[in-house]
């Protein structure tokens, strides 16, 4: 059997995506949509503490187009924890305006290889590089870019059949593609195999949204996604910080 890859992992990761039901809002008196934002608020502040004390980020991103309005971005150690404030969510006043429309579960991952030679031959995870990848600090860019992807498992472009050399070598490759964005765009990889319908989800951020068309270009023509990669749905977004949500809801 060919030798699988082995990966660090981090942090639990949902992105849970939201439309706003807006016939159902503009019924809504405004006493009672200036006491359901209240609520939200308190609870996207009780989130913020958990970050203060390093155990978990959160974030939010207005989305363009038609597949949904917002995502919500949770990163937490277990997935208990994510279910917990998923189901938090679900009880708000809110959360009877906002349809869920499509989510995604993955772990924040690393490539052991990749890991090991970040850390030089000390414990990759009390390295402080790998640690930042593992558990990052979401940065607040102006724009964000998810989308799920495979690797192909057809004929002689089965991923899954190189040897682990050779896999290594097109990862190598890969990777500098991503290096040439340092300070442009952060990307997050969060590994899915067994825990949700693709087998990686990507987030990317960036202050101009035209880094995503140009670095997604630049690796579609490198051979590890050229020959082996399939991709799911793309989101695009704007951020959305806390204080716009009143005018945002506004009517």
């Amino acid at each position: 059997m060919n030798e699988a890859v082995k990966t660090l992992d981090g942090w639990y990761t949902l992105h849970d995506f939201r439309s706003v039901d807006w016939p159902a809002w503009r019924e809504v008196a405004e006493n009672e949509r200036t006491r359901i934002l209240t609520e939200f608020s308190h609870f996207l502040g009780d989130l913020e503490i958990t970050k203060k004390f390093g155990e978990g980020e959160q974030t939010i991103y207005s989305i363009v187009g038609q597949k949904a309005d917002f995502v919500f971005l949770t990163l937490r150690p277990t997935l208990e924890e994510l279910n917990e404030i998923e189901t938090r969510f679900n009880k708000l006043a809110i959360a009877d305006y906002l349809l869920p429309v499509y989510s995604y579960v993955s772990v924040v991952e690393l490539s052991n290889y990749l890991a090991n030679h970040m850390a030089g031959g000390e414990d990759p995870y009390q390295n402080k590089h790998v640690r930042a990848r593992l558990y990052p600090t979401l940065p607040q860019k102006k724009h964000i870019c998810f989308y799920p992807m495979n690797k192909k498992r057809n004929g002689a472009d089965n991923w899954y059949m190189l040897p682990m050399e050779e896999r290594q070598g097109l990862i190598a490759e890969h990777g500098k593609i991503g290096r040439s964005y340092a300070g442009k765009v952060q990307q997050i990889i969060g590994g899915s195999i067994g825990l949700d319908e693709f087998e990686w989800g990507v987030t990317l951020f960036s202050d101009d949204a035209l880094e995503f068309k140009r670095i997604v270009t630049e690796m579609r023509f490198d051979e590890s996604s050229a020959r082996f990669a399939e991709f799911g749905s793309f989101f695009v977004g704007n951020l959305m910080p806390v204080e716009q949500f009143e005018s945002y809801f506004g009517m």
